[in-house]
């Protein structure tokens, strides 16, 4: 047996792969080292990251100024006991409090996103008195039972009927608009419809709206401008908090050190976030709330907690982290390749007829194929099994098969590069996308 034949075979016997069969996963990728954009196998295959491992190796791989912090706070102190402070949790609080929008101020550290949806909900709850939560069918919010039920991806169906409260609303989702189509979208229908959903419900029994700033791994979902400002004023006059989920839009992906700053004057009550916080070197989440919200748990206990909340070593993580942003002009780099990557998109829709719809913001894209661009017929149903997946499985497969890992679902190809990325890097991972869009032309019959 092979040394890589010895590693799957002891991932097949005793680790569980997540949302498959197991008997599935056959082939996976045995992954050896990375660094920059790339990574490789034990094998020595080459790939370029172009979902940024899922979505949060922002700074790209192996970056020598956090992997020395990391060490350096290994040689110090490996943990405390989170009813104690240590000076790397309050210079990472601190630097948040500084990065974040408005006076969110105040953190709760938490060990990944969907710790932070949780107690997100949790605060919420505690500071109005009321249960509701208003959140949107295609979106995802984690895993753990509370942030399942409170996304709408239909891996929360398993598992249903998860936690109460959760009220969910259809999306600004222009190309799928369930308003009646059109090409620019219907900001005041998306709008009424989320008010009108409120009004049913009683505002008076909504804690919070939970929303994406910009929709992640559930399609790549823009807001038009007003969107969010609308939502705000309507929150704000009925005393409902404004959860703006950051886990996957945060941290320079759109361009912005945040999503919801492409959101003139708004500014959420409660922030998650994770993934770009740390960009995987260290497990690390966390929730950021506004003074006001702070205030009230001056006098009122916070009932959450977590035994590895504000890990020293995580919090030195993210402190170099936020400095690579900052010393390596990430967020700016993101901006600028972002309208690379726009032109990238724009071409493979020229070029290919079963490219119904491109959708990008900073370095997060997405190509969304179809069978038919009149009547948008996706080349694979929304929520499709392995069976169904039908021409785009063979995508996949040819994208890997030419060196590239990016995350392919149902109809979508994610472009969601680290944000290091360059020109010639960009070129070489869209000559691949490129490549294996001609085997979904294929299955085109427009």
């Amino acid at each position: 047996m092979t040394y890589r034949d010895q590693i799957v075979q002891n991932h097949r016997d005793h680790v569980f792969f997540s949302w498959i069969p197991q008997k599935k996963m056959t082939n996976p990728i045995v992954v050896d080292r990375a660094k920059g954009v790339y990574f490789w196998d034990v094998d020595g295959t080459r790939y370029i990251d172009f979902s940024s491992q899922l979505m949060n190796m922002n700074i790209g791989h192996g970056h020598p100024k956090v992997i020395e912090a990391v060490t350096a706070q290994l040689n110090q102190l490996q943990f405390a006991y989170p009813g104690t402070a240590s000076p790397t949790k309050g210079r990472a609080a601190a630097k948040l409090a500084e990065i974040a929008p408005g006076d969110l101020n105040k953190v709760l550290f938490t060990l990944g996103g969907a710790e932070a949806i949780e107690n997100s909900i949790k605060i919420a709850r505690q500071y109005t008195g009321r249960h509701k939560i208003v959140t949107r069918y295609r979106s995802y919010h984690g895993a753990t039972l509370g942030a399942a039920t409170a996304g709408g991806d239909p891996r929360r169906l398993a598992n249903e009927p998860g936690i109460s409260g959760i009220v969910r609303v259809h999306d600004p989702y222009a190309y799928r608009c369930p308003f009646g189509y059109a090409p620019e979208g219907n900001l005041q229908a998306y709008i009424d419809h989320v008010i009108q959903t409120i009004e049913f419900e009683g505002p008076e029994n909504v804690a919070a709206i939970m929303m994406e700033s910009i929709t992640g791994s559930s399609g790549l979902i823009i807001p038009p401008d007003g969107y969010w400002q609308a939502i705000q004023e309507y929150a704000r006059k009925h005393g409902i908090l404004l959860i703006c989920d950051e886990v996957m839009a945060g941290f320079g992906r759109t361009g912005k050190m945040f999503g919801i700053e492409h959101y003139e004057g708004v500014v959420p009550d409660i922030m998650t976030l994770a993934k770009g916080l740390t960009c995987g070197y260290v497990p690390l989440g966390a929730v950021i709330v506004r003074q006001h919200i702070a205030d009230h748990f001056e006098t009122n206990p916070l009932v959450c907690g977590l035994t590895y909340s504000g890990h020293p070593v995580g919090c030195a993580a993210a402190l170099a982290t936020i400095e690579v942003y900052e010393e390596d002009g990430l967020v700016e780099n993101s901006r600028r390749m972002g309208e690379v990557m726009a032109g990238h998109l724009q071409r493979m829709k020229d070029t290919h007829p079963s490219v119904g719809d491109v959708r990008s913001v900073g370095l997060f894209g997405v190509i969304e194929c179809v069978k038919n661009r009149e009547t948008r017929e996706p080349l694979a149903p929304w929520n499709a099994s392995a069976k169904e997946m039908g021409q785009m499985a063979k995508v996949a497969a040819r994208i890997r098969e030419l060196g590239m890992h990016t995350f392919v679902r149902w109809n979508w190809i994610f472009t969601v590069p680290p944000l290091c990325i360059t020109e010639a890097e960009m070129e070489e991972g869209f000559a691949i996308i490129d490549d294996a869009l001609n085997i979904a032309d294929e299955g085109y019959i427009g």
